[in-house]
């Protein structure tokens, strides 16, 4: 909804700068221009979609500077928690964990899947700095109930490095408000996309 009354602003704008255009020119103004702005609508409102959906990840298109980098697909990786439980001294053992990021050349949605928990982007992006391609996101981790006695709900951050065109790995870190971090890195991919651990281990013949 919020894409298409963009796209009928954008194309708003445009027709009345003709219309204006026109009558600075010939002293007069030509309305003739608004008989189009429903085709030029659903033209518009066709090639930003078929943009955004399809032509952004294609191969040849990634190249181009400025063009969002392509990771969409469910990832298979490892999570290593930098977190000292207080009884035994000791950090847990890594543990493998699937990332599904859904995509499209305007949007971007992250969710880490784990066998206790997930957790699902608030705001995520795909962005170049200083020749570098990162993906960062905020999210919510939402832990199985019949974990919740020792592992509650909470907020994070997240920061990966992108590698490859196309993405070949995608290893960074991540931060949560019960003072916990640790690293993940993900270098095998599938172009499915999961709705749970269970269905990510299947891509990749795990056992979830």
């Amino acid at each position: 909804m919020k894409r298409t009354i963009t796209i009928r602003v954008i194309v708003a704008v445009v027709v009345v700068v003709f219309v204006i255009g026109a009558w600075v020119q010939d002293g007069q103004p030509d309305l003739a221009a608004l008989k189009f702005f429903s085709a030029a609508v659903l033209v518009s409102t066709a090639v930003f979609n078929l943009w955004d959906f399809w032509l952004w990840r294609l191969p040849l298109v990634q190249r181009i500077p400025g063009v969002s980098r392509s990771i969409r697909g469910t990832w298979k990786g490892t999570l290593t928690s930098f977190w000292v439980d207080p009884a035994t001294g000791k950090q847990p053992e890594p543990k493998t964990v699937y990332l599904v990021v859904q995509q499209t050349g305007s949007l971007v949605i992250v969710k880490l899947l784990t066998d206790e928990s997930r957790s699902t982007s608030a705001s995520a992006n795909v962005s170049e700095v200083d020749g570098s391609v990162l993906l960062t996101y905020l999210y919510l981790n939402k832990p199985d109930m019949r974990v919740e006695h020792r592992s509650r709900i909470h907020h994070g951050s997240a920061v990966f490095d992108v590698s490859g065109n196309p993405t070949r790995r995608l290893k960074g870190r991540y931060w949560t408000d019960r003072d916990s971090k640790g690293e993940l890195e993900f270098v095998e991919r599938s172009k499915k996309l999961a709705d749970d651990y269970a269905e990510a281990a299947g891509y990749f013949g795990s056992q979830a």
